[in-house]
């Protein structure tokens, strides 16, 4: 069995047990419980289709940590500028969590 979970208009393909890498959210603690909409419910050859969402169902995703994704380096080059050492990093910040249950 697997669902599409949806986190702030991202889409994710998910299963009980499934650890998953959202995006960062400010707004929960590590250890919280969150409840997150489902769009589609796959069970063998059962398939349930929401409009947008399936109605009644849910997935409760426990937040396991919050963390950084691998740093990216930006650099700028312009001819006869002086720009060859304009460097920047940037590290994207995620949430890690685990579907604990899809009902």
């Amino acid at each position: 069995m697997y669902a599409v979970i949806v986190d702030r208009n991202r889409q994710y393909r998910a299963q009980p047990g499934d650890k998953l890498t959202l995006d960062r959210n400010e707004a929960v603690k590590t250890g919280d419980t969150l409840e997150l909409p489902v769009q589609l419910i796959a069970d063998g050859d059962q398939v349930r289709v929401g409009t947008p969402f399936v109605v009644g169902a849910k997935a409760v995703v426990k937040i396991l940590d919050h963390t950084k994704g691998e740093k990216i380096t930006i650099g700028k080059y312009k001819r006869r500028k002086h720009m060859t050492n304009r460097r920047k990093g940037y590290r994207h910040q995620h949430t890690v969590v685990e579907v604990v249950s899809i009902a």
